[in-house]
């Protein structure tokens, strides 16, 4: 929409699994007039079918059609109109190699700072109608995972908090409380990250653990876990991938108030050098002679 509004163009906005077929795509394409543009949100759920309608679209602005059946079915080339293409996503990896060499740009979003989540918290409460401290809105940005639409959903809640234990201002206080009650602790997570957290501390003693496993054990989806809620806790440093499974980390012990366990060095002596293995202090039990 910003950049709709920067180049003073129209925009049409769809979503991936929206176009089922690739007629679908080709009316949107048709559609579009001189300089407008086309945003699809979760491209990388494009079908493949659909996906290759893209393909002359975005190199030549025309696309193929089919008309007719059987012997008497032609291809048909519409020329389109020149357009602008936006495509989002969380799984840049799931998109086709040669889908992704056809944007001239890609840009990856981070997430926001407490600042600038600040910014938006005041902005939302202007729109709410409501009066939050400078205080309050430091520790709603904290707990929102540096995702603005956690701030603004946050903020909602606050808000009812505050107008049914207080006089409708948010105050420190009445925000902290508000968020202790939707069970959000100081680093943002929610009650579902600490039971996966805990899960492979207390079940898997730290892991690794497969994520189809882990996901059993929590009684949730796989996808969920793998796009939900892991970026965060990765972000933290709380939660490791292995190829082996998931591994907690030891900033996750620390958060959730376990003790960490000690690793053991185990030595390892090349086998050039197993007849001298006491040297090495490996027969002795000495793992730190010569560490």
């Amino acid at each position: 929409m910003i950049v709709a509004a920067e180049l003073g163009m129209s925009i049409r906005i769809t979503s991936g699994p929206a176009i089922e077929r690739p007629g679908d795509l080709a009316s949107l394409l048709t559609s579009l007039q001189p300089g407008d543009g086309l945003f699809i949100d979760e491209i990388h759920r494009l079908p493949l079918a659909v996906e290759e309608v893209l393909y002359p679209a975005m190199e030549d602005f025309s696309v193929d059609i089919i008309l007719g059946k059987g012997p008497k079915a032609r291809d048909v080339r519409l020329r389109l109109n020149r357009f602008t293409l936006i495509g989002a996503t969380t799984r840049f990896a799931l998109i086709s190699q040669p889908l992704r060499d056809r944007f001239g740009a890609a840009y990856r979003l981070d997430f926001y700072n407490e600042d600038a989540l600040g910014l938006i918290l005041r902005r939302s409460a202007g729109v709410l109608g409501c009066t939050i401290e400078d205080a309050a809105v430091a520790e709603v940005a904290r707990r929102s995972r540096g995702t603005a639409r956690v701030a603004n959903r946050l903020l909602r809640r606050v808000r009812d908090y505050a107008d049914v234990e207080g006089d409708g201002t948010i105050t420190l206080d009445l925000a902290r409380a508000a968020l202790e009650r939707l069970e959000i602790d100081e680093l943002g997570l929610d009650a579902m990250d600490r039971e996966l957290l805990r899960a492979i501390i207390e079940r898997f003693n730290g892991g690794p653990v497969g994520l189809d496993t882990l996901a059993a054990a929590i009684s949730e989806e796989p996808d969920t876990i793998m796009d939900v809620y892991e970026p965060y806790l990765l972000k933290l440093g709380f939660l490791q991938r292995t190829p082996r499974g998931r591994i907690a980390g030891r900033l996750a012990y620390v958060h959730l108030g376990l003790e960490a366990p000690v690793p053991t060095v185990t030595p390892v002596v090349h086998p050039a050098y197993a007849a001298q293995a006491p040297l090495f202090g490996a027969a002795a039990g000495e793992p730190d002679a010569q560490a």
